[in-house]
């Protein structure tokens, strides 16, 4: 059949109240096209000219949902098994091209010039605009035009997402719809937190996790691998403190190579001085005693320079095996911090506490010092520093370093304080608000799992502690969120139960990081979306 042009059409398509620009490209088979005859006059022998005509495109159903679309008409795109290609304008964009290649049943076609059916992968200069966002690394845009789909962003990350958002478009035999798709996240950290230590998780679980952040745009998973309960990752300097169900150095570079391919930071954390259990029954003379001689659970002698070098020895070691920029360094639920008078308690911390930072220094000023330390640490390898909020004290003499970044989870531990505290002395934040992302096994005290519809429906980045959020004059500060499991109970629930259990949070939890305004989607569509794009 041949095709004659189609006379031109205007409108408008917004995803979260954007004014867009509407093009017509030329048709195509496909969904939502209706025969007509052509407009003009034809010659009285010649039969009239049938061509397309389509209906406005509708923005793309995803999640994260993409922060804007500009409809057009057209057929859009499915991918023809074995007959498209993925192709790329850069070189460094085989892998992502290969990935998804395989997903969609298409060739890889190298560095090429793209057909009809093709996708086209591109890297960009944002500076002059050609992605057509203002969303940095992160950013991309998506075209469908002409039976084609180009995905260009200034750098490997945003081209991955858009490949992300391409995947869930034609998920279940769907169309990626004809248009261009601009989106961005609102926040540069978005992650999941795992304790490891607690409950042993098996390295294809884990893997299997990384996979489906990717698929969300999540950018970061934590490890907690150390704790009272068990130390779970392999260790050539201090083989003694390993569990028995641990993961092995090989196995964490699995994982590891398997996130990098998803565009996934792992943070380590090895909390101290505090829930170090297992160091300390292999190292007992590091253990933490009253002035009664009484053992405080999980808590370092930090007066005491060997427990300095433990933990140093361990930070240094990690540090080679995980290459990402961040190190979560604890430092919270410190025990000698939580009786009413620490230097009578402790006697011996009060003491160092005042020989190193003078006659006024308290107990709290030696854990601030230790923290300090420990950062200067893993700063020598650059890395960037965080540490849980209860970690930090006001009204010391000694003050945490500045550039500490702050994990907010909690309002209930002793010396915890308001957010708009850390906001107003200029910290950059973390939101791990446990009172909306925290999944703590066999809900223990007041913890209850948490649902993905009460995330969707009122929680934000701004919502740092209980249900309130901070002004929103703090909103840069807030560098992103991150759900947790935690395994306090640890034999609560298996590995597939946990993974069912955060499924629908960690949609929601996305949904918010990506795009904090108030969901288009009603949560039961929400719901429905997530059981067709994955």
């Amino acid at each position: 059949m041949r095709r004659g042009p189609i006379a031109a059409a205007g409108g408008a398509a917004v995803a979260g109240a954007v004014a867009l620009t509407v093009a017509v490209w030329p048709g195509g088979e496909g969904e939502g096209a209706t025969d007509r005859p052509a407009g003009g006059k034809s010659a009285p022998s010649a039969a009239p000219t049938p061509t397309k005509s389509y209906e406005l495109s509708k923005a793309p159903r995803t999640i994260p949902v993409v922060r804007e679309h500009s409809a057009a008409r057209g057929p859009g795109w499915r991918p023809a098994e074995g007959k498209g290609r993925v192709v790329v304008r850069d070189d460094g964009l085989a892998d992502e091209a290969r990935l998804l290649a395989g997903e969609l049943k298409l060739r890889y076609g190298g560095k090429a010039r793209p057909e009809k059916g093709d996708v086209e992968l591109a890297l960009t200069d944002d500076d002059k605009g050609e992605s057509g966002t203002k969303g940095g690394a992160e950013s991309y845009t998506l075209s469908v035009k002409g039976q084609q789909v180009r995905i260009a962003a200034p750098a490997e990350a945003g081209v991955f997402y858009g490949t992300r958002t391409l995947k869930q478009e034609v998920s279940g035999g769907g169309t990626a719809p004809e248009g261009v798709v601009r989106d961005r996240p609102a926040k540069p950290q978005r992650g999941l937190m795992l304790d490891i230590a607690r409950k042993h998780f098996d390295a294809k679980w884990i893997e299997d996790r990384i996979r489906e952040l990717g698929d969300l745009k999540y950018n970061q998973l934590g490890l907690h691998f150390s704790d009272d309960q068990a130390f779970r990752v392999a260790s050539d300097s201090h083989p003694e403190i390993v569990s028995s169900d641990h993961l092995t150095k090989d196995q964490v570079r699995g994982i590891l190579k398997l996130a990098a391919s998803r565009h996934i930071t792992v943070v380590p954390e090895i909390d101290s001085p505090g829930h170090l259990g297992t160091v300390i029954r292999q190292h007992p003379s590091l253990q933490l005693r009253n002035a009664r001689g009484a053992a405080t659970q999980g808590a370092l002698d930090i007066s005491e320079p060997a427990a300095a070098k433990i933990v140093d020895d361990l930070l240094e070691e990690y540090a080679e095996l995980f290459p990402g920029a961040y190190w979560h360094l604890g430092a919270d639920e410190y025990q000698a911090l939580t009786v009413k008078n620490p230097e009578a308690s402790y006697p011996q911390l009060a003491a160092a506490a005042r020989e190193r930072y003078g006659p006024g220094a308290r107990v709290q000023d030696l854990a601030t010092g230790w923290l300090n330390d420990r950062a200067d640490t893993v700063r020598k390898h650059e890395k960037k520093p965080k540490a849980w909020n209860d970690g930090f004290f006001r009204g010391g003499t000694a003050e945490a370093a500045d550039d500490l970044e702050v994990a907010y989870w909690t309002g209930k531990e002793i010396g915890a304080r308001e957010p708009d505290e850390y906001l107003k002395a200029g910290r950059k934040l973390t939101n791990y608000n446990d009172e909306y992302l925290y999944y703590v096994l066999g809900q223990p005290q007041t913890f209850r799992y948490p649902t993905g519809q009460r995330i969707y429906e009122s929680w934000t980045p701004l919502v740092v502690r209980g249900t309130r959020p901070v002004s929103e004059r703090y909103d840069d500060q807030i560098l992103g969120g991150s759900f947790a499991v935690w395994g306090d109970i640890a034999g609560a629930q298996n590995q597939e139960q946990v993974a069912q259990g955060i499924r629908m949070p960690l949609r929601a939890t996305v949904q918010k990081l990506w795009d904090p305004r108030k969901p288009t989607l009603a949560w039961n569509d929400f719901v429905k979306l997530a059981d067709t794009v994955g």
